[in-house]
């Protein structure tokens, strides 16, 4: 049974207007897409990214993105966690979901990206993250530009899904947010809606995918790809360097933290060197274990 959620107009004005606000404060005046600069923004914001891929028992992730809060020497720590094991897109998605819990407080959080939305906040966090991502106001003005209407419902469904994959190339929301996008500015019917969400954008070999990767072929097959990433940002593994060079942290913490990220200390022209007592300690461990194999 499909016990999901429909906002209000009120709800849905509120969430408009605080995705409006924070794109402005960001620094994303008029309608640019945000994009990769998700990135950017959370190293803007002091909120740290933490990659890591974790795979569910079924096709789809265990979860989408998690939002923490740790404190220490009376300073407070923003991360989210972002599960790498998602396609690409949906973990551009993820993240402008978890910024909805960060904006209105809501303190930690872990998210798993449904199909079905049953829970107002996770209702409300899903809208944000697509309004964030692409104002229906802008999707609405490029809609009107291309097809000199705002009513779609006489266009073929190979025209619709040339406009979508374009849009998804330069917007880099999943496929079926911006079907979902142009539903709610009422550019297409329930059945064109219907018949495009039926459609699985992820077969490579499929009408969709075709079409996405003959527009842009590396910027589709990233924003379809499961990156797997292990890492952070940059900005964080230079916090890390530098407390190794202020001697905040010893080698072995260095060696640790870098290993956490995939890295290691060598990547950066550090040759970490091993002190000759623990030389002296490896060589009688193994000099040991010789003799009790003879």
């Amino acid at each position: 049974m499909n016990n999901s959620i429909t906002l209000n107009e009120i709800q849905i004005e509120e969430i408009y207007k605080l995705a409006g606000e924070q794109r402005r404060t960001l620094g994303f005046v008029g309608d640019p897409a945000i994009a990769n600069d998700i990135f950017t923004i959370l190293d803007n914001m002091n909120i740290l990214l933490l990659e890591y891929p974790i795979e569910s028992d079924n096709e789809k992730p265990a979860f989408s993105a998690a939002l923490m809060y740790s404190t220490e020497c009376d300073k407070e720590f923003i991360f989210i966690g972002l599960n790498t094991a998602d396609f690409f897109d949906k973990q551009i998605f993820a993240i402008a979901h978890e910024l909805y819990h960060y904006f209105i407080k809501t303190g930690s959080h872990l998210s798993r990206l449904s199909e079905e939305q049953n829970d107002l906040i996770e209702v409300k966090a899903n809208l944000f993250a697509a309004e964030f991502l692409l104002p229906v106001s802008t999707l609405a003005s490029i809609v009107l530009n291309e097809f000199k209407t705002s009513k779609l419902q006489l266009i073929q469904k190979k025209t619709l899904l040339r406009f979508i994959a374009r849009m998804q190339c330069t917007w880099w929301l999943p496929y079926r947010s911006l079907v979902r996008r142009l539903r709610e500015i009422k550019a297409i019917s329930n059945e064109q809606y219907n018949q495009l969400y039926e459609i699985d954008e992820r077969d490579m070999d499929g009408e969709y995918a075709r079409i996405g990767k003959a527009i842009n072929r590396e910027v589709f097959i990233k924003l379809n790809t499961a990156t797997n990433n292990i890492g952070t940002s940059p900005k964080n593994i230079e916090i890390v360097i530098r407390n190794f060079e202020d001697n905040i942290i010893d080698e072995d913490q260095f060696n640790d933290t870098l290993s956490l990220f995939d890295k290691r200390a060598d990547d950066f022209g550090y040759e970490i060197e091993v002190a000759p007592e623990d030389i002296d300690e490896f060589e009688e461990f193994f000099n040991e274990e010789a003799k009790h194999e003879n």
